[in-house]
């Protein structure tokens, strides 16, 4: 193999190490919980929940401490459909294992009821197994670097698994995905191969213990991956400390890939963002740890939550299905959830769906498209916003346009349309309802025409929504009084904006406020009529409002 590089030092940034983690979603939490732990001989290292949905299990698995580039993670939504493998996605999760050992996992697989898949990849044999979700998991018999080993493992020591090797991802084109590892992230380009599944290439981090390898297979003309059950939903990248990635915040920035800002995860601090093709990469720092808040000697044996939810410790696990960690022979968690149906918005309303299946989730955003725009555009914010708690549906209007006039004109020249849009509305908030999920559960958002849409229709509600998010949006009448009750809005327009005048928004922005709702009126120049990273920061920073509502 040949070996290229352009990562460039004057960028200010050290080569990141390699992989940190991998976080899938799941099923039946349960059945992850035996295949990591009994069958391929992982320590479930943490027991929490997921910071963005603390309704849901987060399980870290990984070597006796969990160290970067051992950890396998996933959060469990009992009943969830299953996802299908596409572009855009991290597909695969491989583990490092002694070259000796081929027939020994081979056995094992079998016996545990798994089929294994044997080929040969760089010249090194490889078994391919589905978990139970069919997410898939891999075996590269390289003799990879030891790590801290897991006494009360199952397999045994001259057998267990050394960390990750590698993961593998398939774009519709590879380039945008070099560029990025190659020309941001300080991973070298080790050379290519043919493979079943389309060329595949080899990129190696610049570290020198486990998890090096970053595989890309160009699989043009495929579609795209749908996410669900067994679906990676990303991976994250090693950095040794907040200030190396403070360093990668701001390139990455400069460089147009819109990371969020620092996640606090409890046990390292993160960034995400995605390259082009979609597949989404965070960075995340070595420290703090999972001793952080309990002993290695403890590790996975309670529901541990970081300090902001333990106030609502006693509702959070009240959510949680019961389970078992093996090792202690402990049960977390009091009842079972419930398995959830296909969602549906029911009559003749179009709409569809990402996220969340509706039946499972307890937080749900509708989204509004603008004028000549669909349903399957504005749903796209999904992967921007990148909230798993949530539930996101989108309404198609008819010939892809709410009301037929400006919003702006006489009320009676966008009649009778508009009150047919407010009806859709109507629908799909009682279809909710009806799933479970309250008014003040549902955030309404949308953009131009649909943020016009969303924010009338919360102005004329006699009861609390969950938030409302108008993209460059205003209020389609004035003069209303009806008393908001606290309903949080967010609200961005450009001061030079040729849709929605700056007079009309600040107009609107105060009635809002003066009828009791917490306004967020951002005036940002050089917005044009688009959605910029502020906007869907202050949308994430509003919606996770609502989760922490919605266990309190």
């Amino acid at each position: 193999m040949t070996a290229s590089s352009s990562f460039s030092p004057a960028s200010g940034t050290s080569p990141v190490q390699g992989l940190h983690h991998v976080t899938i979603m799941a099923s039946d939490p349960q059945r992850n919980i035996d295949f990591y732990t009994q069958v391929l001989g992982q320590r479930l290292v943490k027991v929490t929940v997921n910071f963005d949905d603390p309704g849901t299990y987060h399980f870290y698995y990984g070597d006796l401490t969990g160290q970067p580039g051992t950890i396998m993670t996933h959060f469990p939504w009992p009943g969830a459909a299953r996802g299908v493998r596409g572009t855009g996605e991290v597909v695969a999760t491989a583990y490092s294992a002694p070259a000796a050992s081929q027939e020994y996992w081979a056995e094992r697989l079998q016996a545990a009821g798994f089929s294994a898949q044997a080929s040969q990849r760089f010249g090194q044999p490889v078994l391919r197994v589905e978990d139970p979700d069919g997410t898939w998991t891999e075996l590269v018999f390289d003799d990879g670097q030891p790590v801290q080993p897991w006494p009360a493992s199952l397999v045994p020591a001259e057998h267990a698994l050394r960390g990750f090797h590698s993961v593998t991802a398939w774009a519709q084109d590879a380039a945008p995905v070099r560029a990025l590892l190659t020309g941001h992230l300080g991973f070298t380009e080790l050379g290519q191969e043919a493979d079943p599944e389309g060329t595949r290439t080899r990129f190696r981090g610049s570290g020198d213990g486990v998890g090096l390898f970053v595989d890309v297979v160009e699989r043009p003309g495929h579609g795209r991956g749908e996410f669900g059950a067994g679906s990676i939903h990303h991976v994250a990248l090693r950095t040794r400390d907040d200030a190396e990635q403070a360093a990668y915040l701001a390139a990455l920035t400069a460089a147009g890939y819109h990371p969020t800002p620092v996640q606090d995860r409890q046990y390292f601090h993160s960034i995400y963002f995605r390259e082009p093709g979609g597949v989404l990469f965070e960075i995340a720092t070595d420290a703090p740890g999972f001793a952080a808040d309990e002993p290695v000697e403890a590790l996975g044996r309670h529901l541990k939550l970081p300090e902001w939810f333990e106030p609502r410790r006693a509702t959070i696990e009240a959510h949680v299905p019961r389970i078992v960690n093996h090792e202690y022979r402990v049960s977390l968690g009091t009842r079972e959830l419930e398995s959830a149906a296909p969602r549906s918005a029911g009559g003749t309303v179009e709409v569809q769906g990402a996220g969340r299946a509706l039946d499972q989730a307890r937080v749900a955003m509708v989204l509004l498209h603008g004028r000549g725009g669909s349903a399957a555009d504005i749903l796209t914010l999904e992967r921007e916003i990148n909230l798993s708690a949530f539930a996101y549906l989108a309404p198609q209007a008819p010939d892809h346009s709410w009301y037929p006039q400006s919003f702006l004109a006489p009320l009676e020249q966008n009649q009778p349309q508009l009150d047919q849009a407010l009806g859709t509305l109507d629908a799909v908030m009682a279809e909710l309802e009806a799933r479970g999920i309250a008014p003040q559960q549902v955030v309404l958002g949308g953009f131009s025409q649909g943020a016009c849409l969303a924010l009338e229709y919360a102005s004329r509600q006699s009861r609390r929504l969950g938030g409302v998010v108008a993209f460059s949006g205003a209020l389609i009448t004035l003069g209303r009084t009806a008393d908001l009750a606290g309903t949080p809005v967010f609200m961005a327009v450009d001061p030079r904006d040729g849709h929605i005048p700056l007079e009309r928004f600040e107009a609107s922005a105060a009635e809002l406020r003066s009828r009791g709702a917490a306004v967020d009126a951002r005036v940002l120049p050089g917005l044009g009529h688009t959605i910029n990273q502020e906007e869907l920061d202050a949308a994430r920073a509003l919606m996770q409002q609502v989760v922490g509502q919605s266990v309190g």
